[in-house]
């Protein structure tokens, strides 16, 4: 709303900031909530726009101008600048694929194969309400603080364990998000069968084992999704995950078979009932073409870790709309090779994601945007394959589509939501300032990331983050991972293990 234009002149004489004050309402421009200006403004839209010395006006969670600094503040007028000089100015980062609780058990055991066994153990036996909400606000903030605005992240790890025995672990997770201010989505749904599995309870020091039931653990997961689904004023958001079943490594038959292809049945009609996402960890050969012959795939479902399809089976993939998620920098596409140029030269939509933070990875998906060219140039012997522009589509439009969310967020455009992030690049690594879509997939980092807004709110500010306590944050996940392995005794895993020196490689 406009001052009025009653305001005594001598009251505007009294300051520069008066006077400017009194001739914006001398004037006809609309007040918004935020302007950013002064820019460089890699837009993400249609012609892949980038504007030198641009601004954006947001109203509320929107984008409701994008151009010039020049014309948007002739314009408009904003409750709060912010001032991008020297900062380049994007769409929020979007993450395709990570995993809840594995920031509290970074690298335990890695290099003795004990990895999978330890997150398994501590998810299952050694996990609480309080590990859980302070890993979703660790690994928030860490996600904050490298511009990832939006990420899908697993319940979990392991052997596909999924804490979702009791609503009260998933509860606590979400409403620790809620509080970081993220866009995140929940991949939630029962273990691998056969069932039923054992879980622990803990009240102080005492434990319990709880058995569990598959219709345990899909009714949990209902409950999530319609406590969860749309909250936090839209950002907060459920799917439904089943493990992937590879019968080339597990065959099965008869009723062993019965059961994975019922229970894998009845989790993805509950994503469909509810219109969730639907996803799954894990793919390889021939795996597609089976998760295809018993009603899995199709343009809602998303397939991370995917890895030497047959030529069926991209075919597969493309016919379904199935979306897939990459991994660069995770193990498993050291053992096996992701099809990236044959997938998207069939046109099936690929987004990055980090696998963070699984066991030696973190959430910097410039990290992964970096590692992702260098893996298939290495491959193919060609530095022209995976341009960085595709790359840089592939964190921003690309995994917004593939996530259903297109129309909402992976770009700035008028009528989107206000994810946005500004990167310093008056730094060494990054000046000269020039060619900013290189510099941005090339040379920056997660800690070049200084300012970061979802949905309209500024969750930080010149490295400051705003939406919850930093410092409280680092200490109570320093306490809960301490408390996890001290309960599963598994402290043994932290040690430096042997082979770590003067090799060229770990001992078998």
């Amino acid at each position: 709303m406009r001052h009025s234009l009653l305001v005594p002149l001598l009251a505007c004489a009294t300051a520069l900031t008066m006077l400017t004050a009194c001739s914006d309402t001398a004037g006809d421009r609309e007040q918004v909530d935020i302007l950013i200006t002064g820019g460089t403004v890699i837009t993400m839209d249609s012609t892949r726009r980038v504007l030198e010395d641009g601004a954006v006006a947001i109203s509320g969670d929107r984008i409701v101008a994008i151009g010039s600094t020049s014309e948007i503040t002739a314009k408009y007028q904003g409750r709060e600048t912010i001032d991008a000089d020297k900062k380049i100015v994007m769409p929020g980062l979007i993450d395709g694929h990570g995993h809840a609780g594995h920031g509290l058990v970074k690298s335990m055991g890695m290099d003795t194969d004990e990895w999978y066994a330890a997150t398994e153990t501590i998810y299952a036996r050694g996990s609480t309400v309080d590990f859980w909400r302070a890993e979703a606000l660790l690994t928030g903030v860490e996600r904050v603080r490298f511009g990832v605005t939006t990420a899908l992240s697993y319940f979990g790890g392991g052997d596909m364990i999924t804490r979702t025995d009791d609503v009260k672990y998933g509860n606590a997770y979400m409403q620790a998000t809620e509080e970081v201010g993220l866009r995140y989505i929940l991949a939630v749904g029962p273990r691998r069968p056969p069932f039923p599995k054992t879980y622990t309870e803990w009240n102080g020091d005492s434990s319990t084992d709880v058995a569990v039931s598959f219709a345990q653990q899909l009714a949990v997961s209902e409950e999530l999704i319609k406590k969860w689904q749309g909250a936090g004023d839209g950002r907060l958001h459920i799917a439904m995950m089943f493990p992937t079943h590879r019968q080339e490594e597990t065959p099965l038959s008869g009723a062993a078979l019965d059961e994975v292809v019922q229970q894998a049945q009845a989790t993805r009609e509950l994503a469909r009932r509810y219109k969730l996402l639907f996803t799954q960890d894990g793919h390889t050969t021939n795996t597609v073409k089976f998760a295809d012959s018993i009603g899995l795939l199709g343009p809602d479902a998303i397939l991370s870790h995917a890895t030497e399809f047959t030529p069926e089976e991209i075919a597969i993939l493309v016919r379904t709309g199935t979306k897939i998620v990459h991994n660069p920098s995770a193990n498993a596409a050291t053992r096996r090779r992701f099809q990236m140029v044959e997938l998207l030269d069939a046109g099936v939509t690929v987004m990055l994601g980090s696998d963070g933070v699984a066991p030696d990875r973190s959430y910097d998906m410039f990290r992964h945007m970096f590692q992702a060219m260098r893996y298939h140039r290495f491959y193919w012997r060609d530095t022209k394959v995976l341009p960085p522009g595709k790359v840089l589509e592939m964190v921003t439009i690309d995994a917004a589509r593939a996530l259903g969310m297109e129309k909402e967020i992976g770009s700035l455009e008028v009528g989107k939501k206000a994810d946005i992030i500004l990167i310093d690049w008056f730094r060494p690594h990054m000046v000269p300032m020039n060619m900013p879509l290189y510099r941005v997939a090339y040379f920056a980092n997660g800690n070049d990331v200084t300012t970061v807004l979802v949905n309209g709110r500024v969750l930080m500010r010149d490295r400051v983050v705003l939406s919850v306590n930093e410092t409280e944050v680092l200490t109570t996940a320093q306490r809960e991972a301490d408390a996890a392995i001290r309960r599963t005794g598994l402290d043994s895993l932290l040690r430096t293990p042997e082979g770590f020196w003067g090799r060229s490689r770990f001992p078998d």
